[in-house]
């Protein structure tokens, strides 16, 4: 195994020798700069003083000082004339931004303008046009066009094309797969800049994907991309990002807590105009932030909230005040609007409002700045459970702003706020876990929150979009936009593309490639701890799905399954293979243990459990009569009477006798009167 390693590091390192030979002239001078660091990265120690002292302050201050670097460098670089295809593909591109970055985006024109950009040249539109093409998100697919757009790109310098090409040689879209090569185009994306490569780069160094596994390395690529993430959360939060499993909507349809079914939306829009104001508040907050299937829109949330607000409603006030508190295109910035909400909310003691004056005097803003009534309203906050004033308390004990400075204090509160999901939170966390701040250094545990943060950047909303497609029929660019988030190390886009391709449902692949494929993304799923992925890998070895039959390994995947996440199919299959003997030893005692274990683990599997009891009771009943010999017949003699399916059989015949007997004992319907 070691030789095998040391043969793929030496090919791996010749191959991008030879890349570099032939690029490293044409990439842009910042990637072409930072080659030369390749062989830095897991070497880099993230332990030194001043490495900790950055991170330390990164937890309270995100945005750096980079506008004074970016004007020296564009006062020393001469500017050159730009003609005139180059002036209108920058007025396309900057018009298509702004229709992009509205709270209700017209993303379908926006693509059209860059297109037109794309065909004069402009580079940026280039590289949003040739993902389009490949995910087939507002223009239509076209791999082979991304390809070439990709390639062109790549030769410029631009280091997101490097992360597409990447992609392509690792999964074998348009490009004919080769990890080597993906290393490489990931590696240059990574040093170049691109967020979407640093994760892929960090995911494969944390699970050792063609790579050997290094902790570090996976920490300081997760750590970039991060330390991004947390700069662009703003007041109103990250967007929720929408985690949805098409195998558990299949199993179970309607049942997805994570969106709302259309109905439910129009029934809370009848309630709204109807002057409900619970109904108002909880409108507007979707619209505000957005997810659970209903799009952002500012206008909309500004509406429902001073509709709810007028008829006196404390939460939409608080949240009005956040609205004018950032600013947006529908409501101009204003502190002093802001504070007047905050505080006809907190007056009512809301917990919103009451976090709301904390970071208006906290920072100074409408208000003088006062720590020590920043502290009494985040407390006030805190105590009703509220995440941002939870958040918040973290921070003025981690700095010490109104308090003396204590770790164990800033721990606690950025524990509860990680456990409502805010990012910041788990930022905070992974900071202090990555330095060894007020606790024991844990690069496993800092990795994992930090990649927890990575997961909530903009990237996320493809989850959607993938599952919006998927639902519509478009199962191939479903499929593709889940393979690049699997890439990335999301592990419900891992198990969602093993799904599309173990139903067969696109012809991206060959014939025969699909179960392969699947059994791989299983894999990645399953290590991530998804019990029903682990399930899935012991189906895959038991029938000899994408590999050979290996009722052994089919076993220790459902014991993992059984151990570690308490999955009851995986205990009742492994009942099943002590009954027959399948990859475990024939024992009818640890079948029957499996089974009610089975049975106490889930409700659901009840059922099926008490037919395979029943046929267990048939067997110890045919082993007792053939002990005593007073019946010639074994099981063997049973499979030739009846043949190999014989259990199955008895199974079905027994669930009728059972449903009869439910039936004939219901009571009789009452009489009318």
């Amino acid at each position: 195994m070691k030789r095998l390693q040391i043969c793929q590091g030496i090919f791996v390192t010749l191959l991008m020798c030879t890349t570099l030979a032939h690029s490293v002239d044409d990439l842009d001078p910042t990637v072409s700069d930072k080659v030369s660091d390749i062989s830095d990265l897991s070497t880099e120690d993230p332990t030194s003083p001043t490495d900790e002292t950055e991170e330390v302050t990164e937890i309270t201050d995100h945005a750096g000082d980079t506008e004074e670097i970016k004007s020296e460098k564009d006062h020393s670089e001469p500017k050159k004339e730009l003609t005139a295809n180059e002036i209108r593909g920058n007025e396309l591109y900057e018009a298509a931004l702004s229709l992009m970055n509205q709270t209700k985006q017209d993303e379908q024109e926006a693509y059209t303008l860059l297109q037109s950009a794309a065909e004069l040249g402009h580079v940026e539109s280039l590289q949003k046009v040739a993902w389009a093409r490949l995910l087939g998100r507002h223009l239509k697919p076209n791999i082979t066009q991304a390809a070439e757009m990709f390639e062109y790109l790549a030769q410029q310098g631009n280091v997101d094309a490097q992360m597409g090409l990447g992609f392509m040689f690792a999964t074998g879209i348009g490009k004919n797969s080769s990890q080597a090569k993906a290393l490489i185009h990931y590696t240059f994306g990574a040093l170049g800049g691109s967020q979407l490569a640093q994760m892929a780069l960090a995911y494969r160094y944390w699970s050792g994907i063609s790579v050997a596994s290094s902790c570090e390395t996976a920490l300081t690529h997760y750590r970039k991309v991060s330390h991004t993430v947390a700069d662009e959360v703003s007041l109103t939060g990250n967007r929720a990002v929408q985690r949805v499993r098409l195998l558990d909507e299949v199993d179970s349809p309607g049942s997805s807590p994570a969106l709302l079914d259309d109905d439910l939306i129009q029934y809370y829009q009848f309630l709204a105009e109807k002057g409900d104001v619970q109904a108002q508040v909880g409108l507007g907050q979707l619209h505000y932030q957005g997810g659970r299937g209903v799009e952002q829109d500012h206008q909309r949330a500004l509406n429902y909230f001073v509709q709810a607000a007028e008829a006196g409603n404390t939460n939409a006030m608080a949240f009005l005040g956040k609205m004018y508190l950032e600013g947006s295109s529908v409501v101009k910035q204003s502190n002093e609007t802001a504070l007047k909400y905050f505080k006809r909310a907190a007056d009512q003691n809301n917990a919103v409002g009451q976090s709301g004056l904390g970071l208006l005097y906290l920072h100074g803003r409408g208000v003088p700045q006062d720590y020590k009534l920043a502290f009494k309203y985040f407390t006030q906050a805190a105590e009703q459970g509220w995440v941002d004033g939870q958040l918040q308390l973290g921070n003025m004990y981690f700095s010490g702003l109104g308090v003396r400075r204590d770790y164990k204090m800033a721990i606690k509160y950025f524990n509860l706020a990680s456990q409502s999901g805010h990012v910041l939170a788990f930022y905070n966390l992974a900071q202090m876990q990555a330095s060894g701040t007020g606790m024991v250094r844990s690069c496993h545990t800092s990795v994992e929150l930090f990649k927890n943060v990575a997961e909530r950047g903009r990237w996320g909303e493809m989850l959607m979009e993938a599952h919006t497609a998927y639902w519509d029929s478009r199962h191939t660019q479903a499929l593709v936009t889940y393979m690049l988030l699997a890439e990335l190390g999301y592990e419900v886009a891992q198990s969602n593309a093993a799904f599309i391709l173990d139903r067969h449902e696109t012809e991206l692949f060959k014939q025969g490639e699909g179960f392969a494929r699947a059994l791989m993304y299983w894999g990645r799923a399953a290590s991530q701890g998804y019990a029903v992925a682990r399930v899935k890998l012991g189906d895959y070895h038991y029938y000899g799905y994408g590999t050979s039959v290996d009722y052994e390994t089919a076993a220790a995947h459902y014991r993992l399954a059984s151990e570690q996440q308490h999955n009851a199919q995986a205990m009742f299959n492994l009942g099943y293979m002590h009954e027959q003997g399948l990859g475990l030893k024939q024992d009818m005692h640890l079948a029957k243990r499996f089974y009610d274990m089975a049975a106490e683990a889930s409700a659901d599997a009840q059922v099926p459990v008490a037919l395979a009891l029943a046929k267990l009771a048939f067997l110890f009943s045919f082993k007792y009569f053939e002990d005593f010999q007073w019946l010639d017949i074994d099981e063997n003699n049973i499979e030739e009477i009846l043949g190999p399916d014989w259990d199955i059989y008895l199974m079905a015949v027994l669930s009728v006798i059972i449903a009869t007997l439910i039936l004939f004992r219901r009571p009789p319907p009452p009489m009318a009167v």
